[in-house]
């Protein structure tokens, strides 16, 4: 870092604090975007293996038809892959026939329905929604890990319901994680230096890092709710109500593993296949994304957390054994482990991302809330409407930046 002094300081760089941080840097406020890995994107994570762009984070663009990542990868000029999603088409039929699959999608809706009606009442956790004794509650209980990162046991109907998404979903060949990083060009960044304290009881702020103390008009903190939560980023004074509000929205885990596939021609790209319908602790195959010889796997909720605990091989030998139950024993020996990234042991995000718990719901607009006009949060889990995205945590993020600059013009112009 050139100095230790700036109009605004932008704490996190993964969407939101990138969104935030080119907004302010935009309208020509010295601003500084500090965060604490060696790169940037945060939980959207692109990495380059042998010249294929994986999504080890945030993968989709949900609600395509409103996210605002849409423009500025227009303007980056990166092609958007608009294919439709490999959920919205019957699934391989091993283990899984057309008849079973008809019969899950009306549980499942019928399970949605009974949510949305819920949440007009108490709140309350998802799992009590469930039609005792239900063949498919299992498998419903899958999704919601895959949707959420948390059980159903875990999850706020209210919350849940309060989520909107128009149901259309693009990729970026590119990677997502890509997009992002690369909307901070002409951003000052400082990287490797991970925040741990704020001092806001003078009429500066006061930034606490390894490389020294940064000093700032405003501070906008866009870092996940569980460095929060659990005390890694201290305020001074205290906000008890900041970390409360933080520990009622844990980070789910969604884990992505990318296996290689030989002779992937027998496989359309988007083929799907789900590994047991009896179980929430399965995971669901999508067959060569982007036409590639890979197959990207998903896990979510307490399998995924049960399976870190084994490292990345754990994973791996849960998919084979899958696999080669629905496709054969031979099948193991066309796979291969290829990439994955284990979130919830990430120092700098200890999960994937935002759900509520139930009677907790209210959290993300007490999270949100500003300190004093000085002290701003952003992220995907103050969103309203938009939490566990990334194009949520951009609007987080530019809103807090325009509402500086707001502050800033005022005090100005008196």
């Amino acid at each position: 870092m050139a100095k230790s002094d700036y109009d605004t300081i932008v704490i996190g760089a993964g969407a939101a604090g990138i969104a935030a941080a080119g907004r302010l840097t935009g309208a020509g406020i010295d601003c500084l975007l500090v965060e604490a890995r060696e790169r940037l994107g945060g939980r959207a994570y692109t990495d380059i293996v042998d010249g294929y762009p994986l999504d080890l984070g945030c993968g989709w663009l949900h609600s395509a038809d409103r996210n605002p990542w849409v423009a500025v990868a227009e303007a980056q000029g990166r092609a958007l892959d608009k294919t439709a999603p490999p959920w919205t088409r019957p699934a391989l039929q091993a283990g899984f026939s057309l008849d079973q699959q008809e019969a899950f999608r009306a549980a499942s809706e019928a399970f949605f329905d009974r949510v949305e009606k819920a949440a007009q009442g108490p709140d309350r956790a998802a799992v009590d929604l469930l039609e005792p004794g239900n063949r498919w509650n299992g498998l419903i209980g899958a999704i919601v890990t895959y949707i959420t990162g948390g059980d159903l046991d875990q999850v706020s109907v209210q919350d849940f319901d309060n989520y909107h998404d128009t149901e259309v979903n693009w990729r970026i060949a590119d990677g997502y994680g890509t997009l992002v990083a690369a909307h901070a060009d002409g951003v000052p960044v400082a990287l490797g230096c991970p925040v741990t304290a704020i001092d806001h009881s003078g009429k500066r702020l006061k930034v606490t890092t390894p490389r020294g103390t940064l000093t700032a008009d405003q501070v906008i903190v866009a870092m996940p709710t569980t460095l929060i939560a659990d005390g890694a980023l201290t305020f001074t004074p205290a906000l008890p109500d900041k970390t409360a509000a933080a520990a009622g929205l844990p980070l789910g885990l969604a884990d992505k593993l990318f296996l290689t596939l030989d002779r992937p021609d027998e496989f359309t790209p988007g083929t799907r296949l789900v590994g047991n319908t009896d179980s929430t602790a399965t995971a669901t195959y999508h067959f060569r994304p982007f036409g590639r010889p890979l197959i990207e796997v998903y896990f979510g909720g307490r399998n995924a957390h049960a399976l870190e605990k084994g490292g990345e091989r754990t994973f791996f030998d849960f998919a084979k054994t899958e696999l080669t139950g629905l496709l054969g024993g031979d099948f193991g020996k066309r796979i291969a482990p290829f990439r994955m990234h284990l979130w919830a042991n990430d120092p700098f995000a200890r999960g994937s991302y935002s759900f509520a718990l139930p009677d907790h719901a209210s959290d993300r607009a007490i999270l949100a809330a500003p300190v004093d006009g000085r002290l701003f949060f952003a992220g995907e889990a103050s969103s309203p409407h938009n939490f566990s995205t990334a194009h949520g945590a951009y609007e987080s993020g530019v809103a807090a930046a325009d509402a500086i600059i707001a502050a800033r013009t005022k005090a100005k112009a008196s």
